[in-house]
């Protein structure tokens, strides 16, 4: 049982893995025996972060790139397939969020959403499952959202993109399981991270927050590992299209 949750002998590229929820997915699957590489834009934090996972025994890369850029997107990939190795698993992680009402949401920080949490999404798995197509295995793990099924204030954009995250996800099923590639999502619900710093630290909305979930609790980020684990690993390998909720119940609840 233990080889069916087994990451040995996988390679993991995590996008904007140098903190907040990467860094711990990154942190969870050198754990569970996988190499990972650390990605930003920036190459200095980026091998910062894999100094300190190597310095612990495990084996990481730092290789940064601009997820919105597709021609550099591109000459990553060739890279890491190139000089480091098949990337086995690929984690679309990176993310932004931008808040502000829906009649007063500006253009720019519309498109900056639309750029890094949609097209990026699409921009590295195109160019990741090009390799995975030719070996004929793979797997995509991207990171969705409560806001993949519902709305709230002042994020409408935020969650349109995750909304769209989804449906990528089901469409890249579609086409590319026949591939032996499999591709899923995690949808966190509330989790305390430097993103949601601003609600953690408002009490009312931690209150309602409290009576909204079954759990009555915000999410530990390190909740999140078992999920990235398991749909990284052998234990997975019938699991496709679907959008694993780590939610603590709140999806569920009326």
């Amino acid at each position: 049982m233990s080889e069916l949750f087994s990451l040995k002998n996988k390679r993991i590229l995590i996008t904007g893995s140098t903190r907040g929820i990467g860094r711990l997915l990154a942190q969870g699957v050198v754990e569970h025996g996988a190499e990972v590489i650390i990605n930003s834009t920036n190459q200095e934090k980026s091998q910062i972060v894999a100094d300190e996972l190597n310095a612990q025994g495990f084996k990481a890369y730092a290789v940064a790139f601009d997820i919105t850029d597709t021609q550099a997107v591109h000459h990553a990939i060739d890279y890491i397939e190139k000089e480091i190795g098949a990337i086995d698993v690929l984690i679309n992680n990176a993310g932004i969020q931008r808040r502000h009402p829906f009649c007063e949401f500006p253009e720019k920080d519309f498109d900056d959403l639309v750029s890094v949490n949609q097209k990026a999404v699409f921009i590295v798995s195109q160019a990741v499952a090009r390799y995975m197509v030719k070996r004929q295995r793979g797997k995509i793990i991207n990171i969705g959202s409560m806001q993949s099924e519902l709305g709230r204030d002042t994020i409408t954009p935020y969650a349109a993109t995750k909304g769209a995250v989804k449906m990528l996800t089901r469409g890249m099923c579609v086409e590319l399981a026949r591939y032996n590639i499999q591709v899923n999502g995690i949808a966190p619900g509330y989790f305390a991270t430097e993103l949601t710093k601003p609600l953690v630290e408002n009490k009312e909305f931690t209150e309602w927050l409290c009576k909204r979930t079954p759990a009555n609790r915000w999410g530990d980020p390190k909740e999140l590992i078992g999920a990235a684990v398991f749909l990284s690993s052998q234990a997975s390998d019938f699991v496709n299209g679907h959008l694993l909720f780590v939610d603590g119940g709140m999806l569920a609840a009326v």
